[in-house]
């Protein structure tokens, strides 16, 4: 397999007919996003608060704050208002995983060029329902002029951000009212300053570029629910025990404050360990056992010998075209633990209605989503190489159709693509029925293990009528 590339050659640049969207380019011209070049779409590194490219602008961030230590303290970021993804591009070769999201509809199409340049993205909004995530995951959320009312219906939006912040994360804010002194901006200052003072956010830096123009101010989110009690006013609220602590499968958006863990007893209250060790540290919150699942130890060991003695050697699957990688029931992410060596990225999707391992899979320092397979996933079509799923079958409720999920994974992966999935023999049997019914290519089967391959057909007027 090819050695493991530099953000200068991942997504520089990709064929314009896959994403052709000729009014963004024109909209963004000025601000050095993406440009149209002949056939392809070219990324520079730029963006709105990028003047100076996102190298200059990753470096003023670690100046201005040295504990951030990007790749080291700092592994799993979640960039909202992503642009084309070029801060999370831009960071992937720091050894940082950012998950890229645009928070507004008619800035969508730029998450679908974000995954044909094989970076992290998904398709979300913060608007009435929680983020698909667990609380106290994240190391650090980003926002260059991500154009959110953060203090908007009581401050919710900036709550839930606070909810998915892992305790003493930082929230880096680059937008106008940090840096502009016109009455607008400083009224908008003023509101942010009066809902982070009242969560007990504190400024660990608020800098000025001068080369660039721009300035940033970094939050720090509390270690502990000490200051909650302090506060003058109870606004907003700590949440009692009514508000469901780690549910965001349609969970509404809370406008209160979660109290922080204090004990072992769950996720986020105490810091990984640096990168890479915490990739193979089980959590020490974590108990031996979840849900007659496999210890953390052996699931790791099991998962590192059947990719590199079975994935990597045994299928007839050519990896050096697979950049995009879907783990549907990823447990406590093993498989994409096992493939950290290798140029790809694994979003790892724990199902709903299965044992909640996905606290485990940011806390190793890898990324995941929460999702019920019996509706579609929130991405574009043709946005992934490889889907894996292991016992997924076995595991749905009744409710769902064997049919539909194998049509949603066909909408989901890129024509060439593959499917490798490992389930019971009567499941595969009736998954290889189905395969075949959508000119899918069987390139490897044996007792338990299927080996599909997307192709390009798509079927005519005449065979749906």
């Amino acid at each position: 397999m090819a050695s493991k590339p530099r953000y200068g050659e991942i997504g520089f640049l990709i064929w314009y007919d896959n994403v052709p969207h000729s009014k963004l380019v024109d909209y963004k011209k000025d601000q050095n996003w993406v440009k149209l070049s002949g056939q392809f779409l070219v990324f520079p590194g730029g963006g709105t608060q990028f003047k100076d490219g996102v190298a200059h602008y990753v470096q003023f961030l670690e100046k201005i704050l040295i504990s951030i230590k990007f790749g080291l303290h700092t592994r799993v970021v979640m960039d909202v208002g992503c642009g084309v993804a070029s801060f999370g591009g831009y960071l992937l070769d720091r050894d940082v995983l950012t998950m890229s999201f645009a928070p507004k509809d008619e800035h969508e199409a730029q998450i679908q060029m974000a995954l044909e340049r094989g970076i992290p993205a998904f398709l979300s909004v913060i608007g009435t329902q929680r983020l698909t995530f667990p609380s106290n995951v994240y190391d650090m959320v980003h926002c260059a002029r991500c154009r959110v009312h953060w203090y908007g219906d009581g401050g919710k939006p900036l709550l839930e951000i606070n909810r998915v912040l892992r305790p003493g994360g930082y929230f880096v804010w680059s937008a106008a009212p940090v840096y502009r002194n016109d009455p607008r901006h400083t009224n908008l200052w003023n509101a942010m300053v009066t809902l982070t003072t009242s969560m007990c956010w504190k400024i660990v830096a608020n800098k000025f570029d001068k080369s660039s123009g721009i300035g940033v101010v970094i939050y720090q989110k509390p270690i502990s629910s000490n200051c909650y009690a302090k506060r003058v006013s109870n606004d907003p609220p700590v949440c009692d025990g009514s508000q469901i602590y780690n549910s965001s499968w349609y969970t509404p958006l809370e406008g209160c404050i979660f109290p922080l863990p204090s004990s072992s007893s769950g996720p986020g209250y105490r810091w990984p360990q640096p990168w890479p060790r915490r990739l193979k540290s089980r959590p020490a919150w974590l108990s031996e056992s979840v849900n007659n699942l496999p210890s953390f130890e052996e699931d790791t060991e099991s998962w590192g010998r059947r990719v590199s003695d079975f994935y990597l050697q045994g299928l007839s699957l050519n990896w050096s075209s697979v950049r995009n990688i879907m783990d549907m029931n990823a447990g406590y992410g093993g498989f994409a633990a096992a493939l950290i060596g290798e140029p790809v990225w694994v979003m790892n999707v724990v199902p709903v209605n299965g044992p909640d391992t996905l606290p485990t899979i940011f806390d190793r320092g890898l990324i995941g989503i929460y999702h019920d397979w019996c509706e579609s996933f929130n991405t574009y079509p043709r946005t992934y190489d490889l889907l894996h799923a292991y016992d997924l079958f076995t595991n749905l409720p009744q409710r769902c159709d064997m049919i539909d999920m194998v049509v949603e994974m066909d909408r989901i992966l890129r024509p060439g693509g593959w499917a490798l999935i490992k389930d019971s023999v009567p499941n595969m049997k009736k998954l290889k029925a189905i395969m075949l019914s959508l000119h899918w290519k069987i390139s490897f089967q044996n007792s338990e293990f299927l080996v599909g391959r997307k192709s390009d057909w798509r079927p005519t007027s005449v065979e749906l009528n």
